[in-house]
């Protein structure tokens, strides 16, 4: 059976909140804030592990996360090094006989901006998240896209834009979602920025 490459993107220069938010939840080797990574997810599921095992054969990347969920495979892999994550990147292409722009394209499915958070919803949110807490009267955005794992990216980029807080991003499932509080200004410019990063990512617009 074919893999469809649901997302495949490279982040160089790991911006520090958000490496430790990946290092406080990944299974595995802990990126690093200034690592570059790979982040992948495939459909069927289990095609994530061939694709692994074909990546780290040709490069000195570790794993640090590899996952099946109800539907996609997922993962990530880590290097201080951009050309070893290149490399693995090559070498999964190579296996599926495809290039980034048989990966299917991003879209921004939502977002939001909530202005002066209520306590009781910031504490709600606070139960789940693994990030930052998310304090009462500060703004919180939220922004949701598709597939999934671009959300990785999305949230990097905000996070390279503007003084904010990483409160929850959820990479995996039918939808990406990212949670992220701060001042009013500097959440909206994050949001726009990762908006933006979405939307620039080519490849396959989905049928």
């Amino acid at each position: 059976m074919a893999i469809t490459i649901r997302a495949l993107v490279q982040i160089d220069n790991l911006q520090p909140k958000f490496a430790a938010f990946n290092g406080a939840t990944v299974q595995g080797s802990v990126p690093m804030s200034g690592d570059t990574i790979l982040i992948g997810e495939f459909a069927p599921g289990n095609g994530v592990f061939t694709l692994i095992d074909r990546a780290l054969k040709a490069s000195s990347v570790e794993t640090t996360t590899q996952m099946v969920e109800r539907e996609f495979g997922f993962f990530i892999l880590r290097s201080p090094s951009n050309a070893e994550v290149s490399a693995a990147r090559d070498a999964i292409l190579a296996e599926l006989g495809q290039t980034m722009s048989d990966r299917i394209k991003p879209h921004v499915a939502s977002t939001q901006i909530i202005t002066s958070v209520e306590p009781f919803q910031a504490q709600l949110l606070n139960k789940w998240r693994k990030g930052a807490l998310l304090v009462p009267g500060q703004t919180l955005g939220i922004l949701e896209c598709a597939p999934a794992a671009y959300i990785a990216h999305a949230t990097n980029e905000a996070e390279k834009s503007a003084n904010i807080d990483i409160v929850e991003v959820r990479a995996v499932g039918r939808y990406g979602r990212m949670f992220i509080s701060g001042g009013e200004d500097d959440v909206k410019t994050a949001i726009q920025a990762a908006s933006a990063a979405i939307e620039a990512v080519d490849g396959t617009e989905q049928k």
